[in-house]
């Protein structure tokens, strides 16, 4: 059964064929984005790469653990920055309501499948030497840091739930599914966290420097969401009550009263 979300999008991509333009081209940049982040951090780890094929004991799996670790953050980042825009309507400024809603749903999509890369890459580096099992159950990945590991495990399992919550949001119904959503930003914590306490490259300039600025886009985003929400809010509160804001001045406005005939 489609989403009401869903029907609207259709009902407006069948009004404006822009729009229909607009969701591929989300989709395709989005997806442009990820082979360029793995082509930029490629000249850095090629070498370590090529020369860890060649070597007694080869840690190519290792390297492309780290890349899709990055790629992964990056797109979980560009999700909550347009979960956060469709929430505080500041996407109604660029790109859109219903662009930045297609690009907040692909890109968890696509974390979700770099995520999966980032952990079952694991399987093959013979220095941590994970099981299937160890990778699948929180907080019991061996002896290294387990208990950080287990943040960015849960977290996988959360973004996971929060983004197929998208398909089942009608049989859940708003209440329920909003408060699944929220979850999003318990992830991304425990994402943060685990990337700088288990990450090989978290103690780098660039590294801290992509973490920090995340942490801190998506803080303002969070504060930014509150305050449109509140306003908005108060907004709705005065037109009911008969409050009208003229001049920086809140005037009351009388409600005639109309007979039921």
């Amino acid at each position: 059964m489609p989403t009401q979300l869903t029907m609207q999008q259709n009902k407006q991509t069948a009004r404006n064929p822009r729009r229909r333009i607009s969701f591929g081209f989300w989709k395709w940049f989005t997806l442009a984005a990820v082979l360029g982040a793995v082509l930029a951090l490629m000249p850095g780890l090629l070498p370590g790469l090529v020369a860890s094929l060649s070597g007694s004991t080869p840690q190519a799996y290792w390297f492309i653990s780290r890349a899709s670790a990055f790629v992964a953050f990056g797109l979980l980042w560009l999700s909550m920055l347009a979960g956060l825009g469709i929430t505080s309507k500041l996407s109604r400024i660029w790109p859109g309501m219903l662009g930045s809603f297609e690009l907040h749903r692909f890109t968890a999509l696509l974390g979700i499948g770099l995520g999966l890369i980032h952990a079952l890459a694991l399987l093959g580096d013979k220095y941590m030497n994970y099981t299937l099992g160890q990778l699948l159950m929180p907080f019991m990945s061996g002896s290294y840091k387990p208990e950080w590991i287990g943040f960015g495990q849960l977290a996988f399992y959360l973004l996971v739930v929060v983004a197929f919550s998208f398909y089942v949001r009608d049989r859940l119904g708003v209440h329920a599914w909003r408060l699944i959503h929220m979850l999003s930003f318990a992830l991304f914590l425990m994402v943060l966290v685990h990337s700088l306490q288990t990450g090989t490259d978290s103690q780098s300039l660039w590294a801290q420097a992509i973490y920090w600025v995340s942490a801190a886009s998506v803080l303002l985003g969070s504060v930014y969401r509150v305050i449109a929400v509140r306003i908005g809010r108060s907004r709705k509160a005065s037109v009911a009550t008969g409050l009208i804001a003229v001049g920086g001045r809140a005037q009351s406005r009388p409600i005639r009263a109309t007979s039921p005939n």
